[in-house]
């Protein structure tokens, strides 16, 4: 499967944050010592296990941010799986420069290689489902959008990108405002027609009072167990969709999806995922 790259232009801001703490207030002190002026090489980024790939858009920018002239091959796509000792992207310059942008490209690199590939762990469970895996806003501070898009690349999709994407109504909402009835009562009186709600449950009784009430198009399902899920969709009989969130782990997802819910959402896709080791050798 092949995915549209996101404009560089909207990841610059993140990557050029990422050199700027590495480079510090004077450059890398190292290289300019001991490489001498005009020294060219050509590095390859080589996979050093199996994984699912992503981060090479990204880490193709962190060279670029460095040094525009270096030449940068990527050979294995965001999206795709690698094997241990593959060259995903070869780099051909400036050797000063390559040397300048290594860390930051395979933090980078890493980081959303292994997201790619936990959530592809997660979406292999699901096999013979319609249940789709989803991440949450549960990312590092400053990475969300490189991070969600490594959920994509992993076969996942996304869930809102921030507050204002959508009206998810918690349980600490509900216990503040009074109850269901009136968040969605009130949800129903603010939101735009453009604004999706969704309301989280954790047990069947609150589930019967928002499908009596109305006005969400989603119902997150709290925290339940594998029965009580199998009664939850049954009781919504289709009429809004349904997500199962809460200590969902890679040895529940394949009986999670057997019990029809539309939706997996997972804090562990990025929260808890191992960086891929990865390297750039020269």
């Amino acid at each position: 499967m092949s995915y549209a790259s996101v404009p560089d232009l909207v990841l610059e801001a993140t990557v050029r944050n990422a050199l700027l703490e590495d480079l510090g207030t004077y450059g890398d002190v190292t290289t300019r010592a001991v490489i001498p002026d005009g020294t060219t090489y050509q590095a390859r980024l080589n996979a050093r296990e199996d994984a699912v790939v992503s981060g090479m858009q990204v880490a193709a920018l962190a060279f670029r941010l460095v040094d525009p002239t270096l030449e940068i091959v990527t050979h294995v796509a965001d999206g795709q799986p690698c094997k241990k000792g593959e060259t995903l992207m070869s780099i051909n310059g400036s050797a000063a420069s390559i040397l300048s942008g290594e860390r930051v490209a395979l933090n980078f690199a890493g980081r959303l290689t292994g997201i790619a590939t936990k959530t592809a762990g997660f979406v292999a469970e699901t096999k013979g489902t319609n249940a789709r895996v989803t991440c949450t806003r549960k990312t590092t501070p400053g990475l969300r959008i490189v991070e969600k898009l490594a959920v994509l690349h992993g076969g996942g999709f996304n869930h809102r990108y921030s507050l204002s994407d959508a009206i998810l109504i918690k349980d600490n909402h509900i216990a503040a405002a009074g109850g269901v009835r009136q968040v969605l009562e009130a949800s129903k009186a603010h939101a735009s027609h453009m604004m999706a709600v969704e309301i989280e449950v954790d047990r069947l009784d609150q589930l019967e009072e928002v499908l009596e009430v109305g006005g969400a198009s989603v119902v997150l399902l709290d925290n339940m167990d594998n029965d009580t899920l199998r009664k939850a969709v049954e009781m919504v009989d289709g009429r809004i969709k349904t997500e199962a969130s809460g200590n969902v782990k890679l040895d529940r997802i394949a009986s999670i999806s057997a019990t029809g819910v539309d939706y997996i959402s997972s804090g562990a896709l990025t929260h808890s995922a191992r960086t891929v080791d990865l390297g750039l050798d020269f």
